[in-house]
């Protein structure tokens, strides 16, 4: 039902920022709870960010990069961001946007999400 495609991964030196972006298609993205995740090499999928779709969108950040990385979107473009700032080595991975259809509150695991896209390769090189 929805699409979503993500941009903006790439190579980047420890302490540099990037943009990911999430752009959806099929569904008003507006109507969903949104989520970025990432996986490391040899790791869980783990939730990195996530956005209500209630007015003014409350937001989650995990305490790893808290202060570092922030969530946002915007509903005409149908597009979910996610700004990194200050990136880690550690920050390297898959990034993955994540969506679902479940207001009222923000899922913090994988299995609050029904819709996943592709994925966008971070790297960051120390």
């Amino acid at each position: 039902q929805v699409q979503l495609v993500e941009s903006g991964g790439g190579l980047v030196q420890a302490g540099g920022s990037l943009r990911l972006s999430c752009l959806g298609s099929g569904r008003n993205l507006s109507d969903h709870v949104m989520g970025w995740f990432r996986q490391g090499r040899g790791r869980e999928r783990e939730f990195v960010a996530g956005i209500n779709n209630r007015n003014g969108g409350n937001t989650k950040h995990a305490d790893s990069v808290k202060g570092r990385f922030t969530i946002s979107r915007d509903n005409i473009k149908n597009t979910v961001y996610l700004q990194m700032n200050s990136l880690k080595a550690e920050d390297t991975a898959v990034y993955y946007c994540a969506a679902n259809a479940d207001w009222g509150h923000v899922p913090i695991t994988k299995y609050g999400y029904a819709y996943w896209g592709q994925g966008t390769q971070v790297t960051v090189s120390s």
